[in-house]
């Protein structure tokens, strides 16, 4: 099984309270950030079966605007164990749920997705550390109980990709 850890992308600042804060949406620039991923992870190929999100309102703009930029035409999953909240123990079980796909989306918040990812990459039990930025995607080879961190690319990287692919392909122009 693959699994592709998203954290959500750029949301602006956290509101005064719990409750204003699951309803923040993506600012400008995560907009921006969720075209540069979901354009990537197309372009490498990436096909999910399924894409599960926290409920929070960012996570599920980020799920659905990259999910559509990837050509992704499954409803998108609501799971409680993305959550912030959220416990290793509540993800495992989210996990057991999905086994029979070959490939998961799962987006998420700091700092419990980043314990999440590193935790499935780490066969002694501890958590390595993987710096999830918002908006960066990591891809995840599971095996049995543990897997191996393939790849992990954040936005800006995927904005500087884009831009020099952008940039070559228009026509050179002469000055004379």
């Amino acid at each position: 099984m693959f699994l592709y850890f998203l954290r959500h992308a750029s949301a602006g600042q956290q509101l005064s309270t719990a409750k204003k804060d699951e309803k923040r949406g993506l600012d400008k620039d995560g907009i921006e950030q969720c075209g540069y991923i979901g354009r990537a992870l197309a372009a490498l190929g990436v096909q999910v079966e399924i894409i599960v999100s926290s409920p929070l309102k960012r996570s599920t703009q980020t799920a659905a605007l990259v999910g559509n930029e990837m050509g992704h035409e499954g409803k998108l999953v609501i799971e409680n164990a993305l959550r912030p909240q959220a416990v290793f123990t509540d993800f495992q079980k989210m996990l057991e749920k999905y086994a029979r796909q070959d490939s998961v989306l799962l987006v998420g918040h700091n700092p419990n997705l980043r314990e999440f990812l590193g935790r499935a990459i780490s066969d002694s039990g501890c958590e390595a550390v993987v710096d999830l930025k918002k908006g960066a995607v990591a891809k995840v080879e599971m095996r049995r109980n543990t897997g191996s961190l393939s790849w992990c690319i954040t936005p800006r990287i995927l904005r500087t990709l884009y831009t020099a692919a952008t940039e070559s392909s228009r026509p050179k122009t002469s000055r004379k």
